[in-house]
């Protein structure tokens, strides 16, 4: 039998090997051989003439009959090997010439299995179902046809490979019908396990058309979950959100049953167990999606929160237990199986609640994770709880409502910041619980949608951050009230004593610094907010994320509060300013220490300072912020106050003059006055300080100089002062007491000297004449560095 099987192999070979000149060309290159006998063109009367080319050669003639009979032999038995090699494989040398009668007959092929005789063959195989053994043939055959795809040119080839095709396309629909058979699409699953059949069948699916698996996995897939649709109908009590664990317990234990009865039926790589934990996801969200439709008014957060916690637990337990390879069209990945003895379907997952994080401050911009690493399955069920979220975002609206209110609330209750504790100039603990509120928000939602709702959430952070602005910090700075009126110099040494002219309380001011400071955090804290949402939200709605104006907001109040730090103090030395402008500067005989009006000064730097100082020591850039706008508002009122000094007298300029040095010294002290560790003043407030001080002791020079000549006089003031300004020229000749016929030619003098540029002879002239200094001025100026010496 094996011979006649052989024989019929070598007659197809034979009819197939008629090869064209290009397949010859092919295997020549593949195959080179130096051996005539290798060659297309072979001539055998020239090969004889080659091994015999004279007469006396042919005495040789019986040692060549018996090697070439010996060669001949050798290719006999090579080729009988792989011809019974070949059958062994596939028996296909015998199959691709007899089933062509079989195929020319359209009513034998839905019979193939039922009218073949039963023998080795594929066929026969075939209708025993010994599918396991088809699938070894079908592969060596696909196998072969494979190396021959590049000649399908060839007649006998295509046919051979139509033919095979065929043959795949019968085959796919008898497994398919015993699938059916076995798995009936109506009434119950067929009793018992899987038998080896189905098995060995689903190993020739894997060769067949993809489409053939792909139908096997659908219709089970359908078969196994029909019991589910039944039970979880639309009208069953238990499809409502409130039992929906029992969806979920349900598909765990048709898991377990799924492993045990038909877990070997199905190939590893097909990953059945996730497929059909996949589609169950799909089904579940699609009827979960359309109860809701219908019964959304009975939707309330905490009923949609609970049903969302229960589905994402099992999105993540489903993480835990498959690779998520399913869900893709991509290549299939291979799946770790757990270990033999246990049977992770039958372990009771956990339901965690929802996360809740402490954020202190910067805790937003800290590294670790707010949620799991990524999850394939995340969504592939909660997606259809997005629709009805604006449940959620209307419960957090109320809630944050609430929360501001309390903070309302309490803050009245527990009223200002007690002085000379830790928690003056702290920040407020309502920011930071609003925030940790935020937070929470912002990681129950991105686990629910990182869509539209997100957005919605960011809107409902805007409003309740420029309410926290307004309710809780705007609107507990304390309000400004008028200033008292002028003292006098007796006023003033009682306020040395002991009596206070500052406007707020130390408990006020507090609460500025500890209100600056909260809106400092806010402001801080609102922009890592900004960037976790953007990180959270998908990227195509990351535009949409701008919390700008409430960054803008919560400057606005720092930008008040130090305002209202400034203006206190600045108010608070008003009445010494005023002092100064209504003494009689003229009748001063000598120069003696200080003047009480910069005691008066000095005292309120010292009462204000160092608290507002402590209260922003977490906020330094902002303390050095307020010393900057105090300097740039105290010194251009104090020069204001210095003209009204009117007239003064060469003692009273000195005095005045004696004054504002001290000052001066005061002001360049003023960060670190009254404490115990002295820091160098910032270059940026030192400057101004400077700058605007030495304007005022310019001012006081220019007075104490002589006016005649009157050529030198305008000279010196232009060069101390380099101010071209006709008002403030008036303003000296005044605070000098001239009259008003020697002003008006002062001025004709000024507006004459004014450099227009000056040429240059007479340039150098000009400053000839103010180079000098007079030698009375000079005396009096070394005097007063020896009372301010003496002072300090």
């Amino acid at each position: 039998m094996m011979e006649e099987e052989e024989l019929e192999f070598v007659e197809e070979l034979e009819a197939v090997l008629q090869l064209t000149p290009e397949v010859q060309l092919a295997i020549e290159q593949v195959f080179p051989s130096q051996d005539p006998l290798d060659r297309a063109d072979f001539n055998a009367v020239e090969y004889i003439n080659t091994l015999f080319p004279t007469e006396q050669s042919l005495a040789n003639i019986d040692e060549v009959v018996n090697k070439i009979r010996l060669k001949i032999r050798r290719l006999d038995d090579n080729i009988r090997t792989v011809v019974r090699g070949q059958t062994n494989v596939g028996q296909d040398g015998r199959h691709l010439k007899r089933p062509r009668k079989r195929f020319n007959n359209s009513s034998a092929k839905s019979k193939i299995s039922k009218t073949k005789q039963k023998n080795q063959s594929k066929w026969a195989m075939t209708r025993r179902r010994q599918y396991g053994e088809v699938a070894n043939l079908l592969q060596g055959v696909m196998n072969v046809l494979e190396h021959f795809h590049k000649y399908m040119g060839i007649p006998q080839i295509r046919q051979l490979s139509e033919r095979v095709k065929a043959a795949q396309t019968e085959l796919g629909q008898q497994i398919l019908a015993d699938f059916e058979e076995a798995f009936p699409s109506q009434g119950t699953k067929r009793p018992g396990g899987p038998s080896n059949v189905l098995r060995d069948a689903c190993l020739v699916a894997n060769i067949l058309d993809p489409r053939i698996k792909q139908e096997i996995i659908k219709k089970f897939i359908k078969q196994h979950l029909s019991e589910y649709l039944v039970l979880f109908q639309e009208n069953q009590d238990v499809a409502w959100l409130d039992k929906i664990d029992r969806r979920y317990a349900w598909i765990k234990r048709q898991l377990v049953d799924y492993e045990e009865k038909y877990g070997r039926m199905f190939p590893r790589e097909w990953y059945m167990t996730e497929r059909i934990a996949v589609e169950f996801c799909h089904v579940t969200r699609t009827e979960l999606a359309k109860i809701m439709r219908t019964r959304a008014k009975e939707i309330e957060v905490k009923l949609l929160l609970f049903a969302i916690q229960r589905t994402t637990n099992f999105e993540g337990f489903l993480a835990k237990r498959f690779s998520g390879c399913t869900l893709t069209d991509g290549t299939l990945k291979k799946l770790e199986s757990p270990p033999p003895s246990t049977n992770p379907f039958l372990e009771d997952e956990p339901a965690p609640e929802m996360e809740e994080l402490a954020m202190e401050k910067g805790d937003l911009d800290q590294p670790k994770k707010l949620k799991a690493p990524d999850n394939p399955f995340h969504g592939i069920v909660s997606k259809c709880f997005e629709p009805h979220l604006y449940v959620y975002i209307e419960s957090q609206d109320k809630n944050l409502g609430e929360l501001i209110d309390r903070f309302v609330a309490d803050f009245k209750a527990q009223g200002l910041p007690k002085p000379n504790t830790d928690e003056g100039g702290a920040v407020l603990p309502s920011c930071a619980d609003l925030f940790v509120y935020y937070k929470k928000c912002m990681v129950q939602c991105s686990q629910l949608s990182t869509g539209e709702p997100m957005i919605a959430l960011t809107t409902i952070f805007q409003k309740y951050l420029r309410e926290y602005a307004w309710k809780i910090l705007s609107g507990n700075l304390p309000k400004t009230t008028s200033s008292s009126g002028g003292l006098t110099i007796t006023s003033l040494l009682k306020e040395k004593e002991g009596s206070e002219v500052a406007k707020f309380t130390i408990e006020e001011l507090c609460l500025i610094c500890s209100i600056l400071s909260t809106a400092e955090y806010c402001l801080a804290t609102t922009q890592q907010l900004e960037e976790k949402l953007k990180e959270k939200v998908d990227v195509s709605l990351t535009e949409r994320i701008n919390l700008t104006g409430e960054m803008d907001t919560f400057s606005t109040v720092i930008s008040s509060s130090i305002q209202l730090l400034v203006q206190d103090l600045d108010a608070a030395c008003d009445p010494a300013l005023t002092a100064m402008s209504k003494m009689q500067w003229q009748n001063v005989e000598h120069v003696g220490d200080q003047s009480p009006y910069v005691t008066s000064v000095i005292l309120h730097i010292k009462q204000n300072v160092p608290i507002i100082r402590d209260n922003l020591a977490s906020t330094r850039k902002y303390f050095t912020q307020f010393c900057i706008k105090f300097a740039n508002s105290f010194i251009p009122k104090f020069i204001t106050h210095l003209f009204k000094c009117k007239p003064i007298s060469m003692v009273g300029a000195e005095q005045l003059l004696l004054d504002t040095h001290s000052l001066k010294m005061v002001l360049l002290d003023l960060p670190s006055i009254g404490s115990q560790v002295v820091r160098k003043a910032p270059a940026s407030y030192t400057k101004i300080v400077v700058k605007g001080m030495t304007r005022a002791e310019m001012i006081l020079k220019v007075v104490m100089a002589p006016h005649e000549p009157p050529v030198v006089f305008v000279d010196n003031y232009i060069k101390l002062l380099t101010d071209c300004n006709t008002e403030t020229f008036q303003k000296i000749l005044d605070m000098k007491g001239l009259k008003r016929s020697e002003q008006s030619s002062m001025l004709e003098l000024f507006r004459q000297r004014l450099p227009t540029p000056p040429s240059g002879a007479e340039g150098s002239s000009s400053l000839s004449l103010m180079a000098p200094t007079p030698e009375q001025e000079s005396s009096r100026i070394r005097k007063l560095e020896k009372l301010i010496k003496k002072r300090l």
